[in-house]
């Protein structure tokens, strides 16, 4: 679950009222507007809102998204040592309010466009990482924040991508490229993991064309061997499946990502069940 654009702590005190009363632990991915932080603004007002989620009983917290698109940060301030100082002051009120909260560093966009838009607007994800690994974002983080959203084949393949044999393609390259970032001090957390099929839909915008040729039957297959080889491989400690009823099919389709399909099936649900054991 996402806390998307801090709509307010007692919004926030329900929806982890509710999941605890059904069961699931929560977490939650919490950002604000990119003006709202330009020059540094307002940081130490976000690490005391996500101190209160703590303190409210949040099982985990990403602090921010995608800091590396100006879409989500400030244009001309990108920038992974100031987003380390946001992870440091965030982690820092989130221990001493509840020490049990796991703090998760924000997960960048998987990208290759710096060179086509400039570092004004966007920063290659492993330029980013590695620039936050030597800011020390390490010591304020328990979990890497990861996503992977652009892949066409098994995430055992490792090579064989018809567009380019970019890391960012595959499964192992994401996994390896940030582990390896961080030389192995802190596992990865995938706060998004997700295959995108158009089945049972039109035809996917143009920027999405290359999952023109998925099929609902292999997102399920995907999914599985994906939270197999993250459950087998030892460099993962939580996946989030990327997403599961969402109905917005759109310039940004994100319903087909859904491992609800449109006509109310789950293909997914029995891959995912086999590798968790039911649960």
């Amino acid at each position: 679950m996402e806390d998307r654009r801090s709509p307010g702590a007692a919004a926030s005190d329900a929806k982890i009222k509710d999941a605890h009363a059904r069961g699931f632990k929560i977490l939650l991915s919490v950002l604000g507007n990119p003006s709202d932080i330009s020059g540094g603004a307002n940081f130490d007002s976000y690490a005391a809102y996500v101190g209160e989620l703590a303190r409210l009983g949040a099982d985990g917290i990403e602090v921010w998204n995608e800091m590396n698109l100006d879409r989500e940060w400030p244009a001309g301030q990108i920038n992974p040592v100031t987003y380390t100082d946001l992870l440091r002051r965030a982690y820092t009120q989130i221990k001493a309010k509840n020490a049990n909260t796991l703090v998760i560093s924000g997960a960048p966009s998987p990208t290759g466009a710096e060179g086509a838009f400039g570092l004004d607007h966007v920063w290659n994800d492993n330029r980013y990482i590695s620039g936050m690994a030597a800011a020390g974002a390490a010591s304020y983080m328990d979990c890497i924040g990861i996503h992977y959203n652009e892949g066409i084949l098994s995430p055992t393949r490792t090579s064989g991508d018809p567009r380019q044999d970019y890391y960012t393609r595959y499964y192992s390259g994401m996994v390896n490229t940030y582990y390896n970032a961080f030389g192995g001090a802190k596992k990865l957390c995938f706060t998004e993991l997700g295959y995108l099929t158009p089945e049972g839909y039109s035809a996917l915008p143009a920027a999405f064309a290359w999952a023109a040729n998925t099929t609902a039957a292999q997102q399920a297959q995907w999914l599985g061997e994906a939270a197999n080889l993250s459950k087998s491989g030892g460099l993962v400690r939580l996946m989030v499946v990327f997403n599961v009823d969402f109905t917005v099919y759109g310039d940004d389709p994100q319903a087909g990502y859904a491992i609800v399909r449109p006509n109310r099936t789950c293909p997914a649900c029995d891959s995912l069940r086999a590798v968790t054991g039911g649960r």
